[in-house]
């Protein structure tokens, strides 16, 4: 059984933007895999399904980006499902877009989604961290840049990602996290 978990912040107002593509690849999870409808519980949406016939529960935390730990620790302990189980899909200023990276545990690299689940469950989770590039300046323009839509080539960019990402799940349930890297390299490297 696996927890796949997408970042994002909840509201109309931040749908399309930087901050929420961990959100974008939950969505696009949800309609390529038919999971059942969304439900409000774990202070989340979370929705249930079964990929390459295991498990799954996909779940959106809708505490906003800083308490995302709030909601991942309480659906981790109801279905019982330990760190290395558990899969988050999030934004990464350091990686331009166009790069898409994984790992298992590692820094925050100042990302408050990920502190927030680091101090809840620990940092030994699967991570698939999506490039959103980084703005010139720090301070205010970075929480500009995380809250701004993406330009349209930029967009397109971004949900190939997120399809790629899709479509190697599966390697990252049955086989880790080494062998998804190796793949999506391998895929990437095609393009």
């Amino acid at each position: 059984m696996f927890l796949i978990v997408g970042l994002g912040n909840p509201g109309a107002e931040y749908a399309g933007t930087r901050h929420n593509v961990g959100f974008m690849a939950a969505d696009f999870l949800y309609q390529k895999f038919n999971f059942s409808p969304f439900r409000d519980k774990f202070d989340g949406e979370i929705a249930e399904g079964k990929i390459g016939g295991e498990k799954v529960y996909l779940l959106k935390p809708q505490t906003y980006m800083n308490l995302s730990g709030n909601s991942v620790v309480k659906a981790a302990h109801f279905y019982k499902i330990l760190p290395e189980n558990i899969i988050v899909i999030h934004d990464d200023m350091d990686l331009p877009v166009g790069k898409v990276k994984a790992k298992i545990g590692g820094g925050a690299g100042g990302h408050n989604g990920i502190k927030s689940i680091d101090a809840a469950i620990s940092p030994n989770y699967n991570r698939i961290r999506i490039g959103v590039g980084h703005p010139q300046t720090g301070g205010e323009a970075v929480v500009n840049h995380v809250l701004s839509r993406f330009g349209k080539a930029d967009e397109d960019v971004i949900y190939n990602e997120i399809e790629i990402v899709a479509s190697l799940i599966e390697v990252l349930m049955k086989d880790g996290i080494a062998a998804f890297c190796n793949k999506l390299g391998d895929v990437l490297r095609k393009q």
